[in-house]
């Protein structure tokens, strides 16, 4: 499964799962660059890990969000390495509350990042891989996109639109060698479930079969398979990393 001479993009790399993909990427012999917004400090330490661990790592700071900042920083990556093999979208946020108390400011900031993000990101990412006749696009998304959830509709509705996405960006790019496939977490052990009383994580283990949470490192597998040569010929379909929760 060796990624040796690649170039990997990872948004949201520099903590929790994006951090696992890079880690595993870099293992595999890709030059990963380690997107950030804010973190960073957080992604540099992503970055010193990579490299000390002997591979190569850049961190890369930019919005999602904003398409313009997108296109400028994959033009410079692109410009820099001759080459933009693989793109994993990793970068989101949650903005959690009961469907009748959310303002539209909590709709549009989880749909631009989570899915406008992923489109724009995709959108820039397909010129460089459709030259080199080969690429890779693996969508982070989440078993609440396929099971929904309550107090989190805007979450939910930007993963399961990641689905459609997915599917039909794989039925585009095809054709090109490139593959577009994501992976559907369930309860993961990041910074993002670690704010969680012991009673909510007691009542979140016993939902799901396997009897604990996932590891990022466990996402992170999943997410370099498909991105390796061995997941040649599979397309427009997702992993579900959820240890029995949602089978579907």
């Amino acid at each position: 499964m060796s990624l040796s001479e690649r170039v990997a993009l990872v948004t949201g790399g520099s903590r929790g799962i994006g951090r696992a993909i890079c880690l595993r990427l870099a293992a595999m012999g890709a030059k990963v660059y380690v997107n950030y917004v804010a973190g960073a400090g957080a992604a540099d330490e992503t970055v010193a890990m990579v490299n000390r661990a002997g591979g190569a790592a850049e961190s890369i700071g930019f919005d999602v969000a904003d398409s313009a900042a997108v296109k400028a920083a994959i033009s410079t990556l692109v410009k820099d390495t001759g080459r933009l093999d693989i793109l994993v979208n990793n970068a989101g946020i949650t903005r959690d509350i009961l469907m009748m108390k959310m303002k539209d400011e909590a709709w549009d900031a989880v749909i631009d990042t989570n899915l406008k993000g992923a489109f724009v990101c995709i959108r820039e990412a397909m010129r460089p891989m459709m030259k080199g006749r080969w690429g890779r696009i693996v969508n982070i998304g989440s078993v609440i996109g396929f099971s929904g959830n309550a107090g989190q509709v805007n979450y939910a509705a930007a993963k399961a639109g990641l689905v459609g996405l997915t599917r039909s960006v794989a039925r585009e790019l095809a054709g090109r060698g490139i593959t577009v496939n994501g992976v559907a977490p369930g309860y993961i052990d990041t910074d993002m479930t670690s704010g969680l009383n012991d009673e909510i994580k007691t009542a979140i283990i016993a939902r799901v079969p396997m009897a604990r949470m996932g590891s990022a490192e466990d996402v992170a597998a999943a997410a370099a398979w498909l991105a390796s040569p061995e997941a040649a010929y599979v397309t427009g379909q997702f992993i579900h990393v959820n240890g029995g929760m949602f089978m579907g």
